[in-house]
């Protein structure tokens, strides 16, 4: 609720500065007219008619005045969505190096002394030594900015290992080409990512409309997500808004775990998935995990068990 007090409160400072504006502008014409008669009336000898041309001119000033001062407020708009735009537009593209497929995980993960830097002062891993075997669940637990995401988001490929490698079959991962690689991944946070769309297209995001729909409903139903579909008017055609606006948190957890399902990846990846939730929700969504982490490679990241 902290960011939606905030974009309230920057969001009324803008009414503010504008309703300002438009009475200050408002005024200083006002009292521009005001001194334009008192002078010429002082110091200048006009007809009735002439004067009446002259205050009408005047007056045909007043509209481009207040067009030339309300333009800021969507020039400043404009200002920032070009920057958001073109950031997009600039982003730099994944290095993606690799040309061996990676048709599906068949043996181990394997960290081989692994050392991470944000830069020369931080280094929230060194000299990592880690073997998980396939079909293995493992639980990362520590601190905040301990090293636990970071270790996960290597093994993703989001950054590459300042020293060591990372193989999966004993290859290195950066040996696979980046597509296929990521294909093998299912990921599950926190922050979960909905779309302005349907139930439906959101649980098989990346799938196309290939997907069946008995591997949408499956995944649903593995994931304790059926039950609250069902009760609503469309059901898996229901739109959800952007980010799942219209579900609750545990609801929008739940339809992230269900993707996961969907998807069938053979790595699965668990970064606080229920860190958020209330007790009760907990246990459906954890009831959910269990089911979808069998006979898959799991890693599971929590500040506690």
């Amino acid at each position: 609720f902290s960011l939606i007090n905030t974009i309230r409160q920057q969001r009324f400072k803008v009414d503010i500065t504008a309703g300002l504006n438009t009475a200050l502008v408002n005024i200083l014409i006002g009292l521009s007219l005001a001194c334009v008669v008192y002078v010429s009336s002082i110091y200048l000898t006009m007809s009735a008619g002439e004067f009446l041309a002259f205050f009408t001119a005047m007056g045909m000033l007043v509209k481009p005045a207040k067009s030339l001062v309300n333009i800021n407020k969507p020039l400043q708009q404009a200002i920032v969505a070009a920057k958001s735009v073109f950031g997009l537009i600039n982003e730099e593209i994944e290095e993606n190096k690799g040309n061996k497929l990676l048709e599906t995980i068949e043996g181990d993960i394997e960290f081989k002394d692994v050392t991470f830097s944000y830069n020369k002062e931080k280094s929230p891993l060194k000299n990592i030594n880690l073997l998980i075997n396939r079909g293995e669940t493992i639980a990362l637990v520590g601190s905040t900015g301990s090293g636990k995401t970071t270790l996960v988001n290597l093994l993703a490929r989001f950054y590459k290992p300042t020293k060591g490698e990372i193989t999966i079959d004993k290859v290195n991962i950066e040996k696979f080409e980046l597509e296929s690689f990521r294909s093998n991944i299912s990921f599950v946070d926190q922050h979960v990512r909905l779309f302005n769309d349907t139930i439906k297209k959101n649980i098989a995001l990346g799938q196309g409309d290939s997907m069946p729909n008995e591997s949408v409903i499956n995944a649903a139903k593995v994931s304790n997500s059926l039950e609250f579909i069902e009760k609503l008017d469309n059901q898996f055609d229901t739109e959800i808004g952007e980010d799942g606006v219209t579900l609750s948190g545990g609801q929008r957890q739940r339809l992230s775990i269900a993707r996961a399902i969907a998807k069938d990846a053979p790595l699965l990846i668990l970064d606080e998935a229920t860190s958020a939730l209330d007790s009760a929700t907990e246990k459906l969504v954890q009831s959910a995990i269990n089911k979808m982490r069998q006979g898959r490679t799991t890693i599971i990241i929590a500040h506690r068990l």
